[in-house]
């Protein structure tokens, strides 16, 4: 994956180098501020294509992801315009003018989410052609769902050679939807196009996740009627042309509990500005019980190792409300230093401990079995040089040098770039001995 300069997010330069070096053992202490959600900004720009009218966003990360789905945007002939702001950028797409055969296959393949780019095109244009999509290498993902619910709306889709071709010529028509499992990317497809669908559209077993209620929430900001807002059955009635809207993008729950492992490996304190603790659904009880206090403040959460030591914990991922699999691995290099064992079972994707060989460079101690991993606290982890693999990999990667002893050097740092805004730079205010550059190892 490049990091080059993207044209449609000017604000976006690689950051210098492709090391980072962190010296660990400093403990993180004052605000650190939670940006936008990675996960909930992605299809709130794709939802700009569901009309001709201005869609403006609020706080929205300044991530790789997102300069990379702006450009594709751009490429469909949408027009982009930034604006710079004390809560982080604003965004304005006009997309009067889209172009549904302009996709570039580059960038699809770059990240995962270009998928949404099928129901919202299908929706407003009655086309949609595109590669199939990339991102981090943690498991299958497939679009089955995605594609037998747009069927159901009435649309043809064919997959041949890697690209998915759908038409609906006549427009969507609403269907009764039931997903297999609840799938974040496919609840959020379906709703894209379930809004421009003729008639009603009912999802059930819909996903959960708080970045699906950002979404309906701005779509019915631009004029949809959308039912059932945080349940497991949406219900959709579509047809009627959608206005602009002005909306801010949700606070990232991830990031927010992946700083707050980092102050707690390293016996910090920070508040996590922006953030909220009922966003982590389940893994606030998870949080306490492993020794992290997180209490709510006017404006976020300020973050502390509770008194004692870090305690060993059992972690079950699952949909939302459950525990996220996107916090599993941050929250396992926390538990490489707790006292006592840990087992962390993945149910969600059967990829997604690629970052366990690069903890125990570290001196972890992790055994996987299956889709479980064991591990037992350790009294030090040591500098090493490791590579991340996907993005919150990456981030386990950072909690565990930020709480170890000397140097540890990560590479492949497109991944932490995708999915966190600043990161080095917010460390480094807040104590973090963090360094980018082109230093061998």
């Amino acid at each position: 994956m490049t990091t080059a300069p993207l044209p449609a997010a000017p604000w976006w330069r690689p950051h210098p180098g492709r090391t980072l070096a962190i010296r660990g053992g400093t403990p993180l202490v004052g605000t650190y501020p939670i940006s936008g959600a990675k996960n909930a900004v992605l299809p709130l720009m794709v939802s700009a294509l569901l009309t001709p009218h201005l869609v403006t966003l609020h706080n929205v990360p300044a991530t790789l992801d997102v300069a990379v789905l702006a450009s594709l945007l751009q490429g469909l002939g949408c027009e982009m315009n930034w604006s710079p702001t004390s809560a982080g950028l604003s965004l304005t797409i006009s997309a009067d003018k889209v172009r549904p055969r302009s996709v570039d296959p580059d960038l699809v393949t770059r990240m995962r989410a270009s998928v949404l780019l099928l129901g919202a095109l299908l929706a407003r244009c009655g086309e949609a052609r595109l590669p199939l999509p990339g991102g981090d290498a943690i498991g299958l993902r497939g679009i089955d769902f995605h594609i037998a619910g747009l069927r159901a709306m009435g649309a043809t889709v064919d997959l041949e050679a890697g690209v998915i071709h759908a038409t609906a010529p006549h427009g969507l028509r609403g269907a009764e939807i039931l997903l297999p499992m609840p799938s974040v990317g496919a609840t959020e497809n379906l709703l894209l196009a379930a809004v421009l669908a003729r008639g009603t559209t009912i999802i059930r077993n819909a996903a959960l996740e708080p970045e699906i209620a950002d979404l309906a929430l701005c779509l019915t900001g631009m004029g949809a009627r959308i039912g059932g807002i945080g349940s497991h059955i949406l219900t959709i009635e579509g047809g009627l042309p959608l206005a602009g809207t002005i909306h801010a993008v949700l606070p990232d729950r991830i990031e927010f509990g992946t700083l707050a492992c980092a102050t707690a490996i390293t016996d910090g304190e920070l508040f996590l500005a922006h953030s909220r603790i009922d966003l982590l659904g389940a893994a606030s009880a998870s949080f306490a019980a492993a020794g992290v206090d997180l209490s709510e403040m006017d404006g976020g959460v300020m973050a502390r190792r509770a008194k004692g030591s870090l305690n060993g914990i059992d972690v079950t991922t699952g949909p939302y409300p459950e525990f996220a699999t996107d916090l599993q691995a941050p929250v396992m290099a926390l538990l490489t230093r707790a006292r006592g064992a840990s087992a962390i079972t993945e149910t969600i994707f059967e990829h997604r401990f690629h970052h366990v060989g690069e903890l125990r460079k570290m001196g972890a101690n992790i055994s996987v079995m299956g889709r479980t991993a064991l591990v037992r606290g350790v009294d030090r982890l040591d500098g090493a040089a490791v590579t991340c693999t996907d993005i919150r990999a990456a981030a386990a990667l950072v909690v565990a040098a930020l709480g170890g002893t000397g140097k540890t050097t990560l590479d492949g740092l497109d991944h932490l770039d995708r999915g966190y805004d600043n990161m080095q730079e917010k460390l480094a205010a807040c104590g973090a001995n963090v360094v980018r550059s082109d230093t061998d190892r």
